[in-house]
């Protein structure tokens, strides 16, 4: 019994060291439309499948802002959004891999490092306003691609996911 109480200790550790600070309180119900869910290796759901998002639960979430050229755009943008670690972390999510997949049926694996690696965020805003569907909302994963030569790759760009729908942790 011991043993399986030390175990279950150190994955309540590692699980905030991976993700952060875990929110003190439950995954509450989602009263608006879902936009994100979050399903796999999730800890706090809010459904008999995972975590569901509307967006106010994520608009509760810290916010991050950074402005970024990307190869889609001709000049920098301002996105607007809670860390992809914030949204992981409030439910309580554990695992190496993340499937996204998107509105327009794109799917990318992202490590799930990556969100401690980089401050990326879960953008739901462009240049200040709500990104609507028909140009890449309402969700985007978008990596600080101006911070680091390395993300400014093929590799991150295929990572970033505009119209997001659905996270799954492996």
């Amino acid at each position: 019994m011991r043993a399986f109480v030390t175990r279950c200790v150190l994955s309540s550790v590692a699980t905030v060291l991976l993700w952060g600070t875990a929110p003190a309180h439950a995954l509450e119900p989602v009263k608006g439309k879902v936009i994100l869910t979050i399903s796999g290796k999730v800890g706090e759901k809010n459904t008999p499948d995972g975590a569901a998002f509307d967006m106010a639960m994520l608009e509760k979430l810290p916010m991050q802002k950074f402005s970024a050229q990307t190869p889609w755009d001709k000049k920098p943008i301002a996105f607007e959004g809670p860390l992809l670690r914030d949204v992981l972390a409030a439910a309580k999510a554990s695992g190496t891999t993340l499937k996204a997949a998107a509105l327009n049926d794109y799917q990318t694996t992202i490590p799930a490092d990556d969100a401690n690696k980089f401050d990326m965020i879960l953008a739901y805003k462009m240049n200040g306003e709500l990104i609507p569907v028909r140009t890449k909302g309402p969700l985007f994963i978008v990596y600080p691609f101006d911070t680091k030569a390395e993300l400014r790759s093929a590799t991150y760009y295929e990572r970033s996911a505009w119209q997001l729908k659905s996270l799954k942790v492996e």
